[in-house]
């Protein structure tokens, strides 16, 4: 199964990668499965950050999330929620971010989500303007998609 699941990630973000470097006038296809039950999952948790609802963004992650950002892991949910949780919903509510694209694929029980944006705007006195990448997976755990591992970068 782990392997199923490597091969799916690895399959999104080389199809992900190919739509980026397309031409840039056409935006067909850059917005797919966004009607989801996963991806509101996925919309769901980046409103619950943007608005500061710490309970709402906590229900989206499966307990064993693993999250990947800047270089640091963090494990589960519970040491997300109490370590970058409050300062990334800090950040978020200082800033201005755009979706320029959005694929979410479901293949049984797994979801690849992978987007990207335009974020700009002023935080702790500095201006920033930059295109961030987000890649998720989601299990379906009892018949609810939960968020189970996030890759962030910029």
């Amino acid at each position: 199964m782990k392997t199923i699941n490597i091969l799916l990630v690895l399959l999104m973000t080389f199809s992900f990668a190919a739509n980026a470097h397309g031409d840039k006038n056409k935006d067909k296809g850059l917005f797919k499965g966004v009607d989801t039950p996963a991806a509101k999952v996925v919309l769901a948790f980046h409103q619950a950050l943007e608005t500061g609802n710490q309970k709402q963004a906590r229900a989206q992650l499966a307990d064993d999330v693993t999250i990947f950002e800047g270089g640091r892991v963090e494990r589960s949910a519970d040491e997300y929620a109490h370590h970058h949780m409050l300062s990334d919903m800090k950040y978020l509510a200082a800033m201005k971010s755009d979706t320029l694209e959005h694929q979410v694929t479901i293949l049984g029980n797994t979801a690849i989500s992978a987007s990207r944006s335009q974020t700009k705007g002023t935080y702790n006195g500095e201006e920033r303007d930059y295109q961030g990448m987000e890649t998720m997976v989601l299990e379906k755990q009892n018949g609810e998609w939960k968020i189970k591992h996030i890759h962030w970068s910029h």
